[in-house]
């Protein structure tokens, strides 16, 4: 039977302050929490209750044959605690009905992967041990931040009792093999892989509102067809898309929640296809062959665009900066700078230093800085201060200690 995986990311950075050069070693608050309550109360009002609403409806009007996938940040969970708890009561909704996974992740959707893997393994447990105490769940399949991935990423991660990564169906690595299949990775046949079928997610994150693309509008029937006519020995269709796309990046004055309501009964309609969550995929099917990724790849791959985290100077010189005060920090076992250490990671921040070409369509709608100029360089004064900051506390720390007595002394 053929099997449909519905993901949706939701993730959003705290928001940072307009830090200027004369606030350095002055003022140590980076965080706009007005502009913080502003962002979360819009995407709450906009997308996250009212998609949340349908969800839930669609569950409990299948009895239980609709199924849906979450990959939610450390961050956004922070942020919704503190000031919408009423988003998270929703959510524990759809995870009682035990229609509804959560996937393991970066805690503050990092680039932390490529930089450091002590950190980025820091970062997953905090964030599995978020999950477990918010939600009761022990996530089995790891989304990366931006999908970025590799074969030495999927063995540290079967290193840490994980199952399954949903990766991209990057066509390099395919070359004409199909995304719709289960895979698993070299030397390890029972890590597997769920591929993102990059067509189809962004047939409804991209296009869906675009009166110029050939099949619009895009109704729910018409995708259902697209998924019914997929040919035999397709195991399972992955969509990928950001939970914004509903209400922020697709109005609703577009249909999106409509498209989203009709959906699974039109899926439904054809008895030989099914919602699925890709934890019981990976458990049911048997990988087709082997994806064998030894060069990293993101879900950049197939977008033509150049990199957009870390394809300029700005980008190269902040990245480096933030990681290279890894050992300091550590050091100073100070949990309100490590916590602030994490928030300064998140991509997002390195994507808005991005050339204007190499930006994603959906990150316009939720980029605060009027230029990469403009972010980079409060996001420099920032991380100039909290360095400051840390080297002043481990001197403080230095004095201390050597003013202390040694013990036995004479």
């Amino acid at each position: 039977m053929q099997s449909l995986c519905l993901y949706f990311k939701i993730h959003q950075p705290f928001q940072l302050k307009q830090y200027h050069a004369k606030d350095i070693d002055v003022l140590h608050s980076y965080e706009n929490t007005e502009a913080d309550i502003a962002v979360i109360n819009k995407l709450a009002d906009e997308c996250y209750l009212p998609a949340n609403e349908i969800i839930l409806s669609n569950i409990l009007n299948s009895h239980g044959k609709f199924k849906i996938s979450y990959s939610i940040s450390g961050a956004i969970l922070e942020l919704l605690l503190l000031h919408r708890p009423d988003v998270i009561a929703s959510f524990k909704k759809i995870f009682a009905t035990g229609s509804a996974e959560i996937l393991s992740e970066t805690y503050y959707n990092s680039l932390s992967y490529l930089h450091s893997k002590n950190e980025f393994q820091r970062q997953v447990q905090k964030h599995q041990a978020l999950i477990s105490e918010l939600f009761g769940l022990s996530p089995e399949i790891f989304r990366n931040t931006e999908l970025i991935y590799d074969n030495k990423l999927a063995h540290h991660l079967a290193g840490l009792g994980l199952r399954g990564i949903l990766c991209e169906g990057a066509s390099e690595i395919l070359k004409g093999r199909s995304p719709n299949c289960v895979y698993s990775i070299p030397d390890n046949e029972n890590m597997k892989l769920l591929l993102r079928n990059y067509t189809l997610s962004d047939d409804i994150a991209f296009r869906f509102d675009d009166a110029k693309w050939n099949e619009h509008p895009l109704t729910a029937d018409k995708f259902a067809n697209w998924i019914h006519n997929h040919p035999e020995g397709t195991d399972v269709i992955n969509l990928f898309m950001d939970y914004e796309t509903f209400g922020i990046h697709k109005k609703k004055d577009t249909g999106i929640f409509d498209f989203l309501k009709a959906l699974p009964d039109e899926i439904l309609k054809n008895p030989a296809a099914q919602f699925n969550l890709p934890s019981i995929v990976i458990a049911t099917a048997n990988a087709k062959d082997i994806f064998d990724v030894p060069q990293t790849i993101s879900w950049e791959n197939n977008s033509g665009r150049l990199n957009p985290w870390s394809g300029n100077v700005m980008q190269n010189n902040t990245l480096k900066k933030i990681y290279s005060l890894e050992n300091i920090v550590m050091k100073s076992k100070n949990k309100t700078a490590i916590e602030m250490w994490g928030k300064l990671q998140a991509s997002d921040y390195f994507h808005f230093m991005a050339n204007e070409e190499a930006k994603g369509e959906n990150y316009k709608y939720i980029n605060p800085f009027d230029s990469p100029k403009e972010i980079y360089q409060y996001y420099t004064n920032i991380v100039f201060d909290f360095e400051i900051n840390l080297i002043k506390q481990e001197i403080a720390r230095l004095k201390k200690k050597a003013s202390q007595p040694i013990i036995g002394a004479y």
